[in-house]
């Protein structure tokens, strides 16, 4: 993984300098992540949607003084006798945005799917999403294929596909 860290621990430690500490998301936890989902998305998912996914191992979210800065969810399911992860959702929210946030989320998911046997990640994204490519890229994500019009508004998703190194 090309990341500038790897996060092994989901709770603040004094090898987080910045104070920002990456954790598993709970329900207190939710209103935070909708807001920031309504401000990254224009097809924000509802808030039950996140309901479902907090038993999840993957679905974590940064924290700074209180304040939920970003989150991810992330799943793994079964895919031809293989377990395979879904990075589903992942956002930061826009005045945290260059902090290398959604970095550290990013690897912190992957890692909980990694303690999870998963060999190979997707994920879809819009194609006109450069700075979320840019970040996926970092991790080894390749372009697999184009969904035509995934999103409501017509736009194309691309499915990218990893490897996770165990």
């Amino acid at each position: 993984m090309n990341s500038d860290r790897v996060v092994s621990a989901v709770t603040t430690t004094a090898s987080d300098p910045d104070g920002v500490a990456i954790r598993r998301a709970e329900r207190a936890d939710l209103l935070g992540v909708i807001r920031i989902e309504k401000a990254s998305f224009p097809q924000p998912w509802p808030y039950d949607a996140f309901l479902r996914f907090l038993d999840e191992p993957g679905f974590l979210v940064a924290i700074e003084n209180g304040l939920i800065l970003g989150y991810i969810v992330a799943d793994a399911g079964q895919g031809f006798g293989t377990a395979i992860g879904h990075v589903k959702d992942l956002a930061v929210h826009p005045d945290h945005r260059g902090r290398g946030i959604g970095t550290r989320l990013l690897d912190a998911g992957l890692l909980r799917l990694r303690r999870q046997s998963v060999n190979r990640v997707k994920l879809e994204v819009r194609a006109s999403n450069q700075p979320a490519l840019d970040l996926y890229e970092r991790f080894g994500f390749e372009a697999h294929h184009t969904i035509p019009r995934y999103y409501d508004d017509g736009e194309d998703a691309l499915v990218l596909v990893t490897t996770l190194d165990h």
